[in-house]
């Protein structure tokens, strides 16, 4: 689906043109022609090759999607691959987006996604003097947008982990922590996916040898790499956090174990005591101590209760019940 097909020339937009124009445009030196599309059918794709000569490996990564973030250099063009990610029902759904960066030509390719860049067209239509910089700055909007919409997502992790970290030495949560924990481990690990390729090809595109489209934007490029960096080192930060939360959590879990096995340890010594002392006076012998006393039953009782009493005092002293 075709959202925008734009010309710009010095900064300023001349008009919506037809896809089937787009050649006669590209010809025409001064000119940036950037085109948006939305979940392109394989008629639209082959459409776009024809009309800005681009390479079928990129256009077959950005037909079929799937692909691993990254930058690729076909000739004077750049293929950018960048990763969408959207949050629903707390689980985080992955979507991609497909920017090819030409001399005088942006078109990008969004894949699966509800999200739109329609303010970063608007964003670049607000500054001339930045648009006349020319395709380079284009994409450069386009991919700053896509990494400034991970920083949301870094946020709510880290409130997340905040929350499990305020509840995980409440009793009884053992379980509802851990099954959190991992919910949590596998978002970041999800946004980690998208955001470290990303960061080792980013550096192609400032300082030492960068494409020509983008010689003219590298401090822009270098701001998404900062951010880029920014956000891993939070996400490592989020996942040696949960990495001791689980810890934690485990060891309570084990704590408490123990504590439950202590008890039952200081229950069943009460009682074996207890049962042995009836065992001996149950026995069937004619000839026994007492088995003709009248008191003999209240002694028995009164030194089975006692040897329990003294054993229960003994076992609450040092904590165990």
């Amino acid at each position: 689906m075709l959202i925008n097909c734009a010309v710009y020339q010095e900064g300023q937009k001349l008009s919506d043109i037809p896809v089937e124009d787009i050649s006669n445009w590209l010809a025409k030196p001064g000119c940036l022609t950037w085109v948006a599309l939305r979940d392109a059918s394989l008629v639209e794709m082959t459409q776009m090759q024809e009309e800005f000569d681009l390479h079928p490996l990129a256009i077959e990564d950005a037909t079929h999607g799937h692909q691993r973030p990254k930058i690729e250099e076909y000739g004077d063009t750049v293929f950018v691959v960048m990763h969408l990610l959207e949050v629903h029902q707390d689980e985080i759904k992955v979507s991609e987006v497909a920017i090819f960066v030409g001399p005088n030509f942006v078109l990008s390719v969004r894949n699966g996604s509800k999200q739109d860049f329609l303010g970063v067209r608007e964003r670049c239509e607000r500054e001339p003097e930045l648009l006349k910089l020319g395709s380079g700055f284009v994409s450069y909007a386009l991919m700053d947008a896509v990494v400034d919409r991970y920083f949301p997502l870094v946020e709510a992790l880290e409130s997340d982990l905040e929350d499990v970290e305020a509840q995980i030495f409440e009793r009884g949560s053992a379980r509802w922590n851990i099954e959190r924990l991992y919910a949590l481990k596998h978002r970041s690990s999800m946004l980690r996916h998208a955001v470290v390729p990303l960061l080792e090809v980013v550096g192609k595109l400032h300082g030492g040898r960068v494409p020509a489209v983008c010689m003219n934007s590298q401090e822009y490029f270098r701001d998404v790499h900062d951010h880029l960096a920014r956000i891993n080192s939070a996400l490592d930060t989020i996942r040696d956090t949960i990495t001791t939360a689980i810890q934690v959590n485990l060891s309570l879990v084990t704590i408490e174990e123990s504590e439950v096995t202590k008890r039952l340890a200081a229950w069943a010594a009460i009682f074996a005591v207890s049962t042995a002392l009836a065992g001996i006076w149950g026995m069937n012998f004619e000839f026994m101590p007492e088995i003709k006393w009248k008191y003999g039953y209240p002694m028995a009782l009164g030194v089975i209760g006692s040897i329990a009493g003294i054993l229960y005092w003994r076992f609450r002293r040092q904590g165990w019940l």
